[in-house]
């Protein structure tokens, strides 16, 4: 995993110069950063594609009967285990990033209207706290899905 770092982090500094001087040649160089953007974004498609698409590994299917039973029973037990540890950290990371955004809306919505009207303090932390309660959802699902695996 460390060895993905020290290729992945040089590659993104480059990528930051590149985009840095692409952006210096105005409305031309936003429309080369809008391709390159939509290609790397095809090919995420395409090997996703490939990925849900894929058989089982070729290891696997030279095994023998018993082998390849308990072989397939691991790999599934791995897989939904793995989807439901994904699927929860999308929804918890999903939910805190929408309560965070929707937090600053209200809040700043809430700190003006308090500056003018003192008296809607109450209403206005009620809209606060409801949209801190979406966090809150994200975090339940989060908590049955890792249940499930």
């Amino acid at each position: 995993m460390t060895s993905a770092w020290v290729i992945g982090l040089p590659l993104i500094a480059g990528a930051v110069v590149l985009a840095r001087v692409v952006t210096r040649r105005g409305r031309s160089g936003m429309l080369i950063l809008a391709c390159i953007g939509g290609l790397l974004m095809a090919g995420a498609v395409v090997l996703l594609v490939a990925a849900l698409t894929a058989g089982p590994a070729g290891a696997a299917a030279t095994a023998t009967a018993v082998g390849a039973a308990k072989s397939a029973a691991a790999v599934s037990a791995t897989s939904s285990g793995t989807g439901a540890l994904l699927g929860a950290a999308i929804a918890v990371a999903g939910s805190t990033i929408g309560a965070g955004i929707a937090v600053a809306y209200a809040g700043a919505a809430a700190l003006a209207i308090m500056s003018e009207r003192p008296e809607l303090f109450g209403r206005a932390m009620v809209i606060v706290g409801l949209a801190e309660g979406i966090a809150i959802y994200g975090l339940i699902i989060g908590i049955i899905l890792i249940g499930k695996a």
